[in-house]
């Protein structure tokens, strides 16, 4: 499966989760940060009542730079500006419509390391924008920068929220069931240096655990670094020196988690998926006999959820394309293997603090270990590579194409490609998987040599 329509083609600066590249070059210059809230605000005022937007960042350095330039740029359209600080992009979700604001904005680069960031972008409703309101914030930002600005009565107030990381702390723990406690759960939370070092691990104290928190003391520079749902040997060590009943790792901006048992073993997305989704259906809690996943999603998954009468539903890689499809198709669970795990019920985006608490909700159901718990399924052998290229219209060399159609010939129907453009680094991502490991390797190994040779 090739993965070019990944992006529809006509963004230029949005990409597959908001605007996102290096801090302080290109679309992250101040300059292009001040156009862009500038060109949102124009898009979102809609009437005579006072516009308000919300914005929230992660840990990163650069956010001191982007925060206030996205402030003015909303400020000069006539937009009022609450800053709640650093606050998982889940939060941003949240509080967008507690706070009746017409727009939410998350400053993240979610997993990436310090040195890049990004904006996210949530309507009234906690949605993430349609393909079509970005169109047209892309076409604003050409504009004259003179072009719709507020009159001088008119300009927006900007105001600090104090009690924001409370809000979503009560939030959160209002999704876990009353009905279970967290008592003599010993639990290591990794919160990798982001946005959630402060609230996760009040959540979980909250509700009775005993809680061992690493990845809590961001410098602005070691976001993600070594630490989080991307990299997991920290946790999982501490799994094991500190006897834990289980490892939770967040990302940046904790919308996603990995989790680990006892023993320090990883669960990733497809697992969680699978348990919470068994789960639910169990009780009664699952809408529309499914799960909605991506096409990064392993086989593994669907097999199960086929033996478990539920169908597994592929959308193309983006978390607001799996949200898209379960608003279509009245489900109440999607996600993505990195731990990006949507449950509709709660939240309207991956909330990984939440997540995180319908696993243990399980846990704490069935009274056995998390080893015991979580492994649902036999992944198929899977393997992953990246191949650096920023090279337009690689997958369309006839190299390429060759290497992609003899891949799939070897395959037949046991097993699947997909490759595809990252959308938010200049990178093409191969993927296989399949029945027989070594035949995996062998395919992916050639197609990323044809990509590297076509790309130079």
């Amino acid at each position: 499966m090739r993965g070019d329509d990944q992006m529809t083609g006509k963004r230029k600066i949005f990409g597959t989760d908001g605007v996102r590249g290096l801090a302080n070059a290109g679309a992250m210059k101040p300059d292009e940060i001040l156009r862009l809230g500038m060109a949102v605000g124009r898009v979102f005022k809609n009437g005579a009542h006072r516009h308000r937007v919300v914005i929230g960042k992660d840990t990163r350095l650069s956010g001191y730079m982007i925060e206030p330039a996205l402030t003015a740029g909303f400020a000069a359209s006539g937009m009022d500006v609450f800053l709640l600080g650093p606050l998982p992009t889940p939060a941003m979700a949240m509080l967008t419509r507690s706070l009746r604001a017409d727009l939410g904005v998350m400053i993240s680069a979610s997993h990436n390391p310090y040195h890049d960031n990004g904006v996210k972008f949530f309507g009234p409703d906690g949605y993430k924008l349609s393909d079509e309101t970005e169109l047209e914030i892309e076409r604003l930002m050409s504009a004259p920068l003179d072009e719709g600005l507020a009159k001088s009565a008119d300009l927006g107030r900007v105001k600090r929220i104090d009690d924001a990381a409370a809000r979503y702390i009560e939030f959160a723990k209002a999704a876990f069931p009353r009905r279970y406690s967290l008592d003599g759960m010993r639990i290591v939370v990794d919160c990798a240096n982001g946005a959630g070092y402060k609230v996760a691990p009040t959540v979980l104290w909250e509700l009775g655990a005993e809680v061992k928190e690493i990845g809590v003391e961001p410098n602005g520079f070691n976001i993600n670094r070594d630490v989080g749902s991307t990299a997991t040997k920290k946790m999982a060590n501490a799994v094991r020196e500190y006897r834990a009943d289980i490892g939770i790792a967040l990302d940046g901006d904790a919308d996603r988690v990995i989790i680990c048992d006892e023993k320090g073993e990883i669960v990733d997305g497809d697992q969680i998926l699978a348990l919470i989704a068994s789960f639910w259906k169990s009780r009664g809690q699952l809408k529309g006999d499914g799960v909605v996943a991506t096409v990064m999603s392993n086989m593994g998954l669907e097999k199960y959820l086929k033996n478990e009468g539920l169908d597994l539903i592929r959308t193309k890689v983006g978390d607001r394309y799996v949200v898209e499809e379960m608003r279509n198709r009245g489900m109440n669970i999607g996600g993505e293997p990195s731990g990006h795990v949507i449950l509709s019920d709660y939240a309207t985006t991956g909330d990984g603090i939440v997540t995180a608490l319908q696993v243990l909700a399980v846990v704490a159901a069935e009274k056995r270990k998390v080893s015991e718990v979580c492994n649902k399924f036999s992944p198929y052998p899977q393997l992953l590579k990246n191949v650096r290229c920023a090279k337009a219209g690689v997958l369309e060399d006839a190299s390429v194409i060759a290497a992609i159609a003899g891949g799939e010939k070897k395959f037949g129907d046991k097993g699947r490609l997909v490759i595809r453009p990252s959308g938010t680094e200049p990178l093409i991502r191969v993927m296989a998987e399949g029945e027989d490991e070594k035949l995996v390797t062998q395919v992916v190994d050639d197609i990323c040599v044809a990509v590297e040779k076509a790309g130079k």
